[in-house]
């Protein structure tokens, strides 16, 4: 009788790869980036840790054996959920890998757009001895987490070391430590005019794709900052330039966009109160370490036990 296999297309620690091969005993554990090292084993999976685009094409037929799907990243809406679905496939995110290194980022967004460290690096770069007008400072002020997860509950952890204050908002409205106030999406309207500060950190779903229009800039303060490290189609983007190019808001840190890599005809790119980073927000040299150890092998033990993995398990429904 042929091994059961599990495919990890990622280049792991070998501490690692030790401790899951001694889990599965008796199963082929096939670990590698490079597509060559694991191709031919697609057909045979029952377990794939780090899908890549144009698995499905091996992996979701019907007589496929693929069981469980171990995302290598948060956000799974670029993978085939309905055809997972469909073969009742079992799937897991990477959900909380990122807390660190993206709460990080917002607020060296936050601070660089606040204290014009952006206007003084290119200031820098001409020789240029300019005081660009530097006043606010973020200490007391109100901060919106649109989407209180892992991330958004770190970004509130740290903004109040800052004495601000947080509001969030959460598809359930549950209470979460240190956020102020919680709401859920529909009060958008109710927080929005109160905060210095707007840091979107949810997956884009159904619900959530174009939460940000031309009309919830409107509502922000003219003095107001928004940051986006979820995903770019959460903002519709034209409705964001306008926002900018009117001054409705104060400026913008953006990590990502609707059509990545960003355009070089983007009007994003003129804007002098807007920072850019090319999704990177979530970049960090613990990332296969965390999610190794903290998801992959916990819910690995879960399943070889017969038992649906708890961590980060995804609704269909929900999208996330």
């Amino acid at each position: 009788m042929s091994k059961r296999k599990m495919i990890i297309a990622q280049d792991l620690q070998e501490k690692h790869l030790t401790e899951i091969r001694e889990l599965a005993s008796g199963w082929e554990v096939i670990a590698g980036r490079d597509e060559s090292v694991w191709r031919s084993h697609l057909a045979d999976a029952e377990i794939i840790a780090g899908w890549k685009k144009g698995m499905e094409e091996t992996c979701l037929h019907e007589s496929s054996k693929l069981r469980w799907v171990q995302s290598w990243s948060a956000g799974v809406n670029s993978m085939p959920l309905q055809a997972l679905a469909k073969k009742e496939v079992l799937l897991t995110s990477a959900n909380g890998v990122h807390a660190n290194p993206i709460s990080e980022t917002i607020f060296a967004l936050m601070l660089g757009l606040t204290r014009k460290i952006h206007a003084y690096v290119r200031n820098q770069s001409e020789k240029k001895w300019h005081h660009e007008n530097m006043k606010l400072e973020i200490h007391g002020k109100t901060l919106g987490v649109i989407g209180v997860g892992a991330i958004g509950q770190e970004t509130a952890k740290i903004a109040k070391v800052f004495g601000m204050t947080v509001l969030g908002v959460r598809h359930s409205g549950k209470p979460a430590d240190f956020v102020d106030e919680m709401y859920t999406q529909g009060d958008l309207s109710t927080i929005l005019p109160r905060c210095d500060y707007v840091a979107v950190t949810v997956p884009l779903t159904s619900d959530t794709e174009r939460l940000f229009t031309y009309e919830q800039f409107k509502q922000m303060k003219s003095s107001a900052y928004f940051i986006n490290i979820g995903r770019g189609e959460v903002v519709e983007e034209a409705a964001l330039i306008q926002a900018l190019a009117e001054n409705e808001i104060a400026g913008a840190g953006l990590d990502v966009f609707e059509h990545e890599p960003l355009g070089v005809k983007s009007p994003l790119w003129e804007f002098e109160n807007v920072i850019i980073t090319p999704h990177t927000s979530g970049s960090t040299e613990f990332y296969n370490e965390r999610l190794t150890e903290n998801i992959l092998i916990p819910n690995l033990k879960t399943y070889l036990s017969d038992r649906v993995p708890s961590v980060n398990f995804v609704d269909y429904k929900k999208g996330y």
